[in-house]
């Protein structure tokens, strides 16, 4: 655990730090300006929470390889999964955001397709090793 008790204390003081300049504001305005102190306590709860994070993998790893000094590269590297060589499906589901934000501003039925259409293609994206060329 002694290996991120750095990070661990920086983003517990950026917790600290944002709670009590949350409260000093919140007093300061009387509590009267609902978004300023309600923005800073939850900028405190995330330092909190990545704080707490930090604090529970510590408690796993005895030490963390990049800071072995006669580590190697193998020791850190691990599973970056297997990604689709080419994939005509994130363009659709991008035209299908695109499609429900303009319906927000233009109508609710232009969203509604919009919707049915990123239902297609979430669809078409997680199936696409299930049928075709890159069927497994």
């Amino acid at each position: 655990m002694t290996t991120l008790r750095t990070e661990i204390g920086f983003f517990a003081g950026i917790g600290v730090f944002f709670a009590a300049v949350g409260a000093l504001y919140g007093f300061w305005t009387g509590w009267t300006e609902e978004v300023g102190f309600t923005a800073l306590f939850l900028c405190a709860g995330l330092g909190f929470m990545v704080s707490f994070f930090l604090w529970s993998a510590a408690r796993k790893l005895p030490t963390r390889p990049e800071d072995d000094e006669h580590g190697e590269i193998e020791q850190q590297e691990g599973p970056y999964g297997t990604f689709a060589p080419y994939s005509w499906w994130p363009l659709w589901l991008s035209l299908a955001g695109s499609i429900i934000f303009l319906g927000l501003a233009v109508g609710a039925w232009v969203a509604a397709f919009g919707f049915v259409m990123g239902v297609w293609a979430v669809c078409g994206w997680a199936f696409e090793y299930y049928t075709g060329e890159k069927a497994h």
